[in-house]
């Protein structure tokens, strides 16, 4: 993964530009699918009637999958090629795309979406290191890294909106079949677009890496699952546990190892673990919490998904105006300043989302959305940058697919762990719920998730029942918990990141120059 960068190479032509449009085109479908049942989720209850557990495997596999198999196939583009990578995984995206769409019972939607991660995972690693290796003028890098980002930003956001454009008219399904002409699309233009690379001196693939990769983290996910679906027990510590523990023979694996799959040397760099950290944390919140949002605003507030998804234009737009115009910030800032800035006013809008939450205000939580957007955007792409610039100009692929990596990982994990957290709070809310004259089976449903609860209420006629207004209550208040949490844990960031950016000298001429 790692490739010599020449700072003084020549200007790009207009073939790399038109690849990088390919290769963000690629990043947004499969960010996109992170967020794209967001609204869908009602519908697939009413339709294939899936248990709790379930339910939570369909919005999780595909972000954990891509996480799992996240640095397997950015070590087999090294070897192989990172097009013929990318190449094979949006063949069998568009494949997996059509069975989800046709999937007719819960089990068989949960390994359409497996599939679909797994070949995401392909995807995935592919294109920020193509980037890299497409620009090799430091200016023009740096914006087309800005510009990755924004598709991977937007992937998330717009995810919900064309679902909920799709869900107005179509079944369900639409959401996954969008993805098949744009795969078409790429298979078509990218042999003549991209140019081929692979690590000629990469080595072998560890498979005992790739086992132990796979077992550090999906023991972890399977654990936060049980704990959200079946309630807090110290047994599901077991899977988590175990799953760590690998983790760390994982690590020790990779120090003793000629070609590593993960480059370990970079992680001694303090700016670059900073710069991670942010990272990460700041897609883990932004995906959990705009969960959340698209659901609140169907089952609390009572919206359509189409009139959900119009709602959510305006904090759309905001992300959108922000991806394109946040260089022009680091640059009057430095890139440092914007990171800590953007991270306060993330805060702000976390905080406000937590407030309005708790109060049912549609305005509020919009208006909250909006704000997160003006932090979140500079800070992911500004810290992206960082992470590629701190590291050794040599070292530059390896840090690229980290950072990838990070923030796959950080999106799939906000989404599954804040949504168990979230989960975890409905139950509690729920406990004291006068559930006289509902069967066991009926029972059960009403208190593991709202979905399943409206679900129960319009079938048994129980719309007007008390506890109706409970599971709403019960729900927006695990929401404004997730916030509140949100709100503490990025101000902590901030003032960590400002202690480790303070110890380190940066040279801001490869990370800001746009």
């Amino acid at each position: 993964m790692s490739a010599t960068i020449d700072v003084g190479a020549q200007k790009a032509t207009r073939r790399e530009w038109i690849g990088l449009l390919i290769l963000s085109i690629a990043c947004l479908i499969y960010s996109m699918d992170l967020s794209v049942l967001f609204l869908a989720m009602p519908a697939i209850v009413s339709d294939l009637d899936p248990s709790a557990t379930q339910l939570l495997w369909i919005n999780d596999i595909y972000g954990f999958m891509v996480a799992g198999f996240l640095v397997t196939m950015g070590t087999l583009g090294d070897r192989i090629g990172r097009r013929k990578v990318l190449l094979i995984g949006a063949f069998f995206f568009g494949a997996a795309s059509v069975f989800a769409a046709f999937a007719n019972t819960a089990s068989m939607l949960i390994v359409a979406r497996a599939l679909l991660g797994i070949a995401g995972a392909t995807i995935a690693p592919s294109t920020l290191s193509l980037v890299v290796n497409l620009f090799r003028d430091e200016s023009e890098r740096n914006r087309a890294i800005g510009i990755w980002g924004t598709a991977f930003a937007l992937g998330g956001l717009i995810g919900p909106l064309i679902g909920g454009v799709l869900l107005q008219y179509f079944h369900w399904g639409s959401v996954f079949l969008i993805n098949v002409p744009i795969m078409a699309a790429l298979l078509a233009s990218a042999p003549f677009l991209l140019p081929e690379y692979k690590d000629e001196n990469a080595g072998r693939l560890d498979l005992l890496s790739v086992g132990l990769s796979l077992l550090t983290v999906l023991p972890v996910v399977y654990g936060f699952k049980k704990m959200a679906a079946e309630g807090f027990e110290l047994i599901q510590f077991l899977p988590i546990l175990f799953g760590l523990a690998v983790g760390v023979v994982f690590i020790k694996r990779q120090k003793v190892l000629e070609h590593p799959m993960i480059d370990l040397a970079l992680f001694r760099i303090p700016a670059f673990r900073a710069s991670l950290m942010v990272n990460l944390a700041g897609v883990f919140f932004i995906f959990g919490i705009f969960l959340f949002q698209n659901l609140y605003l169907q089952l609390v507030i009572g919206l359509t998904p189409l009139k959900a998804a119009l709602w959510s234009v305006p904090s759309s737009l905001v992300f959108t105006v922000m991806s394109f115009q946040a260089w022009r910030v680091t640059n009057n800032l430095g890139p440092v300043k914007t990171v800590l800035l953007g991270l306060v006013v993330n805060a702000l809008g976390t905080g406000l989302m937590a407030i309005a939450a708790s109060h049912s205000s549609l305005v509020g939580v919009l208006g909250a959305s909006m704000i997160m957007g003006l932090g979140f955007v500079p800070v992911i792409l500004t810290t992206t940058g960082l992470i590629v610039g701190t590291a050794p100009p040599e070292r530059a692929g390896s840090a690229s697919a980290i950072s990838e990596t990070s923030a796959e990982f950080g999106g799939a994990l906000g989404v599954a762990v804040l949504g168990s957290l979230g989960t975890l709070f409905y139950r509690f809310g729920m406990q004291d719920a006068d559930l006289d004259g509902l069967s066991p089976v009926d029972r059960d449903a009403v208190t593991a998730a709202l979905g399943t609860a409206l679900e129960v209420a319009r079938n048994t006629g129980n719309e007007a029942a008390p506890w109706i207004g409970m599971a709403r209550d019960s729900f927006a208040g695990g929401f404004a918990l997730c916030c509140a949490l949100a709100t503490v844990t990025l101000l902590l960031l901030a003032a960590i990141a400002a202690r480790v950016y303070a110890r380190t000298e940066l040279d801001e001429s490869r990370i800001s120059g746009h």
